[in-house]
């Protein structure tokens, strides 16, 4: 396998595997599934600012970027919800992750920005429609 073909491959399971990750949380806070919000079982009350409108960003979020649709818009939205997370949550508990129980948060800001960045990659939605769109029209020509 090629190096460039090796680096595709890599891109596409990074980008699945923390788009799951990230879904899992929303699936989590909303639903009650997976142990529900942080560990308590239960769901987030519907609506209630921040934590319902977060999860709702993590699991629709999430799944756009497990399939590679607007990744970057995505991933952009992702990185920001957890760049708010880390300033607004946890950095009023310490200034660093390790005190303030940020580290999931600014790993996942800093891993969104860089799909955000680099793009879906070869084996996405977003690459699939790339290649279906059809050739632009032909311009019209103008009658002298």
């Amino acid at each position: 396998m090629s190096s460039a073909r090796f680096a595709a491959v890599t891109l596409t399971l990074f980008r699945v595997v923390l788009g799951l990750l990230f879904a899992f949380h929303g699936a989590a806070s909303l639903f009650g599934v997976f142990g529900g919000n942080r560990g308590s079982g239960h769901a987030v009350e519907f609506a209630a600012w921040p934590g319902w409108w977060a999860a709702l960003i993590q699991l629709a979020g999430g799944i756009l970027v497990i399939t590679g649709l607007a990744t970057r818009p995505a991933a952009l939205l992702c990185s920001g919800s957890m760049a708010y997370a880390y300033f607004v949550v946890h950095q009023t508990q310490g200034l660093l992750p390790l005190n303030n129980g940020g580290e999931a948060a600014a790993l996942f800001c800093w891993s969104f920005l860089v799909i955000a960045v680099l793009g879906p990659g070869a084996f996405s939605l977003d690459a699939l429609l790339r290649r279906r769109d059809p050739a632009p029209p032909a311009p019209l020509a103008t009658a002298s």
